[in-house]
């Protein structure tokens, strides 16, 4: 910006309708004076987060044009593929905030392309699911069509997976629920989504799932020229599935197979098959042919998990789950059995027993445990049935893991999964203490509170363990009472933090 004066940078704000003269003219006056560098101006509107990065930037370069699209106001860039750009843009009366998908340059002056990206927007109008993003209004404007969508809060499902690399089984069955579910929706109203990706499933602040981009959605048959036209890699990947199967062009039950992927590559950490630029290699069958069987995978995920995996990823399309409601109710089945304990490696108890008949010790609501949850280490089976029976009459929600670095990893990725952790080292030893250990150790979970057990005759654990206020030890063998005790003592302390 060294040729470029600050006055010259205020006129070109007021051209392109930035901000109005009086807020310019208010922050004249608090400078006190006009000599000064454009870079300092820049830094003294930034601060008072008038304009953004993104809109000084194309400023500073002379552009003209792409600050504005209809009455939304850009603020920056979120996204970018091949076909759009995807920006953050604010109403410029209501002030709310909307994401704005613009087609690029390039690809403006082909009808096909525009024409791809219309129908896209016009799909998703129809569209009104909590797990797919909506679409609020659409422009065709031939200088730079447009749609605007609901601006979601988080990450994409691949950014998600960057950082967690796989996700536990509980996790990804949620996800996964919230896929199949707006799948589901939209094959309701004869819409299939034809891009099912990790990047086109977004993950919101509080976890949620959302679909995103119905991109190829309404090519049929007779549009097989503007599939093959289309810039998006994954439109070959369905070609090749469906002319590798013998299926018409446009199965819906394409989408449940890429979709599988998705829960293949969450649950594993590894994306199912060979990804590549090369479209020659994409529209080769084998792809789908060598894909390694979830099972050889050495993960605990639970069978009936393992089963709708393969189900979804069945290469005979007659073999797949036929529609996305019939995926539901396996994934709904398979959640409630995991919530009942049907992971042998980790069990979870409510107030039901494991047959679905009321339990003579529900909790009452004077109970101390009430809406908290213990964490259990332990891998003694007797042990695990003393501590959650006695636990649960007090009320407590009780999730027992028998593998330490399991429990950690669950905790890892849910935080809130447990308002206190128990560590028991009558079976696990050395390694229930160094999983003790090493939760202090970790940022995210420091201030979790966390109880260590051990036998009073194993002094060496007794030495190893790092405990402090918030992370007691307690001596084995051990009264239910004196647990129950410490429980509500820790509990209510990290409540007050």
């Amino acid at each position: 910006m060294s040729e470029l004066t600050a006055e010259m940078l205020a006129h070109r704000i007021l051209d392109r309708d930035l901000l109005p003269s009086r807020q310019l003219e208010m922050v004249w006056s608090e400078i006190g004076t006009r000599n000064i560098s454009a870079e300092d101006f820049s830094h003294l509107l930034l601060s008072k987060q008038l304009l953004t990065n993104f809109q000084l930037d194309k400023l500073a370069k002379g552009h003209r044009e792409g600050f504005f699209y209809g009455k939304y106001k850009v603020l920056y860039i979120v996204g970018a593929g091949t076909f759009a750009r995807v920006f953050r843009a604010v109403h410029r009366s209501s002030e709310r905030v909307m994401a704005v998908k613009v087609l690029r340059s390039r690809y403006r002056n082909t009808p096909d392309q525009v024409e791809l990206f219309l129908r896209e927007a016009r799909m998703g109008e129809r569209l009104r699911h909590p797990n797919i993003v909506r679409v609020e209004d659409v422009s065709s404007d031939i200088r730079a069509p447009f749609m605007v969508m609901e601006f979601v809060e988080g990450q994409t499902l691949r950014e998600f997976l960057k950082i967690r690399k796989r996700l536990d089984v509980p996790t990804a069955l949620r996800l996964f629920t919230d896929i199949a579910a707006g799948l589901d929706h939209a094959r309701t109203r004869g819409i299939t989504h034809r891009d099912m990706k990790l990047s086109n499933v977004l993950i919101t602040a509080n976890g949620q799932g959302k679909l995103v981009d119905f991109g190829l959605a309404t090519i049929s048959e007779e549009n097989d020229r503007l599939m093959t036209a289309a810039p998006n890699a994954r439109s070959i990947d369905y070609v090749a599935l469906e002319r590798g199967t013998n299926v018409r062009k446009n199965d819906h039950r394409s989408d449940i197979y890429f979709a599988g992927c998705i829960f293949y590559h969450m649950l594993t950490g590894v994306a199912p098959m060979l990804e590549t630029r090369d479209r020659l290699m994409r529209m080769n069958i084998t792809r789908f042919q060598q894909i390694k069987p979830i099972n050889q995978f050495d993960l605990e995920i639970p069978i009936g998990v393992q089963a709708i995996v393969n189900r979804a990823m069945c290469l005979s399309p007659k073999e797949r789950y036929q529609e996305p409601a019939e995926l539901l109710v396996d994934l709904k089945r398979a959640k409630h059995v995991l919530e009942k304990g049907g992971d042998p490696a980790e069990t979870a108890a409510t107030g039901d027993t494991p047959n679905g008949a009321a339990d003579p010790a529900e909790p009452k609501e004077d109970l101390e445990g009430l809406g908290k949850t213990v964490l259990v280490v332990e891998s003694q089976l007797e042990m695990q049935n003393v501590v959650r029976e006695q636990l649960k009459k007090a009320g407590y929600r009780v999730l027992i893991i028998s593998d330490p670095a399991r429990a950690l990893t669950r905790m890892q990725d849910d935080i809130r999964l447990a308002d206190c952790a128990v560590f028991s080292t009558q079976e696990l030893a050395g390694q229930g203490v160094a999983a003790f250990n090493k939760m202090g150790e970790l940022e995210s979970l420091a201030q979790t509170p966390a109880i260590l057990l051990v036998d009073r005759r194993h002094g060496s654990l007794t030495k190893a363990a790092r405990t402090d206020k918030h992370r007691p030890l307690l001596e084995l063998p051990l009264k239910i009472t004196r647990l129950r005790r410490e429980l509500v003592r820790l509990i209510a302390e990290r409540a007050k933090v």
